[in-house]
């Protein structure tokens, strides 16, 4: 079982956020493969099946971002699964919109979502895929960081946004039919090449 986490906030009003470009990613997996529909399980939106041959589950925590741990601990738990199995896709302000960057793990960076989750998981050493989503600028201004995460993305960010989930589903693909390493390889390089 491969645990694929998208973090974000629940409810229509965070739907197109910064913030929940972890779900977006999770949105744009569910229309690449027939999943069914979601079901409640975990304090989270889940849909279960098979992705490239591999048993998986998508998770969209259904608690607010600082308490998404609650969902992905009890998961992990009931599933018996190791940290190598849990992949969070997240947003990441240091990363310019349109690029995403994979991890092994790794300190939290100020993202309460990925502080709960390791507090949950006794360890920061699950992968990670960060989605980026520009700095809190607005005209060249630097603008309060949880408003910008908690606002909806500028018309001129979207078509690197679009880009941006591509490659991240495709990443988690990766993923899990071949790997951390590999995926790193190819999407990593990837996106440093494209800067």
């Amino acid at each position: 079982m491969k645990l694929i986490v998208g973090l974000g906030n629940p409810g229509a009003q965070y739907r197109a956020t910064r913030h929940n470009a972890g779900f977006m990613v999770l949105d744009e997996l569910a229309q690449r493969h027939p999943l069914g529909e979601p079901r409640s399980k975990f304090h989270a939106a889940v849909l279960e099946g098979v992705i490239r041959d591999q048993r998986i589950m998508l998770m969209q925590p259904q608690t607010f971002m600082n308490r998404s741990g609650l969902a992905v601990g009890e998961a992990a738990r009931f599933f018996k699964l190791e940290l190598s199995d849990v992949i969070v896709v997240v947003d990441d302000i240091a990363l310019p919109t349109g690029t995403i960057r994979l991890r092994p793990g790794g300190g939290a960076g100020g993202h309460n979502g990925l502080s709960d989750i390791t507090r949950a998981l006794g360890s920061d050493q699950y992968p990670r895929l960060r989605v980026g989503v520009d700095a809190p600028m607005v005209a060249g201004r630097r603008v309060n960081q949880s408003d910008y995460v908690l606002s909806p993305f500028h018309d001129e960010q979207k078509p690197a946004l679009e880009k941006s989930l591509r490659d991240a589903a495709e990443a988690v693909e990766c993923w899990i039919a071949q790997g951390l390493d590999a995926a790193m390889t190819r999407y990593n390089a990837r996106t440093e090449s494209e800067n």
